[in-house]
């Protein structure tokens, strides 16, 4: 009975729209990752050059990271979300085109405009839908879309690379073109059933009043009654450099591993494409179950009675444990080769998780996306640099992984205690004296 009445509510469809553009958003990202062996077959791609379309993508991704929850502003949600679905679908096929790794350059920086709006725009979007009571839950449902096309990518690609009847082009190319042209599907329908719940035309009078919180305000966001901080002003808190830099160092060995899992299994551990499809699914199912089983630990402690700083660094203190498990990749058997690659997806999701959830631990409301922007800024720089480096230490020392992930296995831990010094106590900061609610500075 309770399931019924769960989906019977719109905003329970409207997170499940939510949760499959993410999960497309991932699927479009990995496509490289998987590809990139078969189109070496086309023009040649060095380890240096991956990761330095890597890092074009990042850097689009983390300036529009930042602009993006002011784009959504400007556009509203529902046409601000439609054209830059489109846009980035455009920008995956764009890769179906190229004939050298300029071409590719433009489409991975193309992509990275496009996808790097994404979770600025679904944040706008659940808080248009979701009440407070609601909204970390709703979030969290939504975030596990992430998982979700990782885990869909690798076998959906090895798929398509394996089918030799298409009908013109490399196969190489339709993976591109068939991911791409997923988003113009999401994108239809986005435009039926988007609409903010204070203007949806099949929202239920029963609905209207479990989400009045949402309906009764003005706009499409509350105004929080607590001063806001001017974006220029966040800079002056040891709170968002040390989230910035915690960040930076644990996204580092994220987009490392996002990247690269399917490279180094098929260059290092000999796998194929079918392998690599049976196999690569198996980390990002264990992040999804990272995000839930870390973020409710942390929820749980608070429920027991402890405080939010408490709960909060013990439950950082366990993800960030497991992640030494990369420093076995090296050296273990193919056979068991994937386990840490899971062990080590389950505690960088489930840290990530409770960091991009510190923003609203500490700072008001009308502050958080802006600190959750440049959070997201920072850990897309870290991946930035960490590929680079790593690509250029591969192009001297090829298959010598040895020492990226003696990196990798302890960069997570290093972030934690950037936390413990930088963030002493988890708890709301006060305001600049004299201080208005205007946070555009």
């Amino acid at each position: 009975m309770a399931v019924r009445a769960i989906l019977r509510r719109k905003r329970f469809w409207i997170a499940v729209l939510l949760f499959v553009a993410i999960a497309n958003s991932y699927m479009d990202r990995n496509t490289l990752a998987v590809a990139v062996n078969a189109i070496r077959e086309t023009f040649p791609i060095g380890d240096g050059d991956f990761a330095r379309l890597n890092s074009y993508f990042l850097f689009a991704y983390a300036l529009m990271y930042v602009g993006g929850g002011r784009l959504m502003d400007a556009l509203g949600t529902r046409r601000g979300f439609l054209w830059i679905t489109i846009f980035w679908s455009l920008a995956v096929m764009s890769h179906g085109l190229a004939t050298g790794i300029a071409g590719l350059a433009v489409s991975r920086l193309l992509l990275g405009v496009g996808e790097g709006g994404g979770f600025p725009a679904i944040t706008k979007a659940v808080s248009e839908w979701f009440p407070a009571r609601e909204r970390s839950t709703a979030i969290g449902f939504v975030n596990a879309g992430t998982a979700a096309g990782g885990v869909l990518a690798p076998p959906l690609i090895a798929v398509v690379l394996s089918y030799q009847g298409w009908p013109a082009g490399e196969p190489w190319r339709w993976v591109f073109f068939l991911s791409g042209s997923t988003g113009f599907l999401w994108a239809i329908w986005w435009l039926w059933d988007y609409f903010p719940a204070s203007r949806h035309p099949r929202l239920s009078a029963a609905e209207k009043l479990e989400i009045a919180e949402v309906l009764g305000r003005p706009g499409d966001e509350a105004r929080s009654d607590e001063p806001g901080i001017p974006w220029l002003r966040l800079f002056r808190y040891r709170q968002v450099w040390g989230l910035m830099l915690c960040k930076g160092l644990g996204d580092a060995v994220w987009y490392f591993i996002a990247f690269w899992l399917p490279k180094y299994l098929m260059d290092a551990r000999d796998f194929d494409i079918r392998d690599v499809g049976a196999f690569a699914w198996m980390p990002w199912a264990a992040a999804g179950v990272g995000c839930l089983v870390v973020g409710s630990f942390s929820s749980a402690l608070i429920g027991r009675g402890l405080s939010v700083d408490a709960a909060r660094k013990i439950a950082l203190g366990a993800a960030v444990s497991v992640m030494p498990a990369l420093l076995v990749v090296p050296y273990i058997s193919t056979t068991w080769v994937i386990v840490p690659f899971m062990i080590g997806y389950f505690g960088q999701q489930g840290w990530s998780t409770l960091v991009m959830t510190l923003p609203a631990d500490l700072f008001p409301r009308d502050a958080v996306g802006s600190v959750a922007g440049l959070v997201g800024f920072g850990g897309a720089l870290g991946g930035i640099l960490f590929g680079e480096m790593s690509g250029r230490y591969l192009d001297a020392h090829p298959l010598d992984y040895e020492p990226i992930f003696a990196v990798a296995g302890v960069l997570h831990v290093v972030s934690f205690l950037v936390i413990l010094v930088t963030i002493r106590r988890i708890e709301r900061v006060e305001p600049p004296p004299g201080q208005g609610r205007d946070i555009d500075g």
